[in-house]
């Protein structure tokens, strides 16, 4: 069994599409990161980095207890080479399948969220209009270079569907929020039309539907203590004993 420390955001959809689409049996552990889950020191322990997902392999191969494994982009490639779904084995096709999952993550997804952080922040905070402009152009190229490769071929990677198309899909869903017209890009709306009606993406994305916030009841203090906590975060300092030193 597999646990994956999760909240319903397009970086923990990306896996639980892939975890569905293998049939593998999982337990979802609510990482609310609205409320901090994702700083408290048990959650540091399995993701220094403090960010979800987190995939926790209580039966992985070759035994000696759980392993954990932090960022998406790591999680399904791991979930790939323990099932022997969705990756290629040969050299070139499995690095051609890596290099996209890496695009994905060094591009796609932070600029894409960035889009999505300036476009809804409010007037309060200052004129946003330069870096609205900046990411959403950007966001708009994402689509530009997904719908060059889906060109001539069913899937990025070919005729194969792989954990490729199950890490960039998430991100693209929100398209209209992005400031973005996908009937501009043809053979990326035929690819996200086709894996839309996959039920394993479907189920994936679904997955912690019920779960949810409601910051109307809060008080404006305890807002003001939950921004402090969430946004502007600087560097956590070591343990001032017991560390290695030169």
């Amino acid at each position: 069994m597999m646990d994956l420390h999760y909240w319903p955001t397009p970086n923990g959809k990306k896996v639980t599409i892939q975890l569905e689409e293998c049939g593998l049996e999982y337990n979802l552990v609510e990482c609310n990161i609205g409320r901090g889950d994702q700083f408290t020191d048990e959650f540091l322990k399995i993701c220094p980095n403090n960010r979800m997902p987190v995939l926790v392999d209580h039966e992985p191969e070759g035994g000696g207890g759980s392993l954990s494994v932090f960022e998406s982009g790591a999680i399904m490639i791991y979930i790939a080479e323990k099932t022997g779904k969705f990756m290629p084995s040969d050299v070139r096709g499995k690095y051609d399948v890596i290099q996209w999952v890496m695009w994905q993550m060094a591009n796609q997804g932070p600029k894409t969220g960035e889009c999505g952080h300036f476009r809804r922040l409010k007037d309060s905070e200052g004129d946003q209009s330069y870096a609205i402009r900046r990411f959403s152009d950007e966001v708009n190229r994402f689509y530009g270079v997904l719908n060059n490769q889906l060109y001539n071929q069913r899937y990025l990677c070919g005729n194969d569907y792989t954990i490729a198309d199950m890490i960039c899909y998430p991100w693209t869903v929100g398209w209209e929020g992005q400031g973005q017209d996908i009937d501009d890009f043809k053979y990326f709306k035929r690819w996200f039309d086709e894996l839309s009606e996959r039920p394993a993406v479907k189920k994936g994305m679904a997955a912690g539907s019920d779960y949810g916030n409601n910051f109307s009841k809060l008080s404006e203090e305890e807002i003001d203590a939950l921004k402090k906590l969430l946004y502007n975060q600087r560097a956590r300092p070591a343990p001032e004993a017991g560390g290695l030193e030169s």
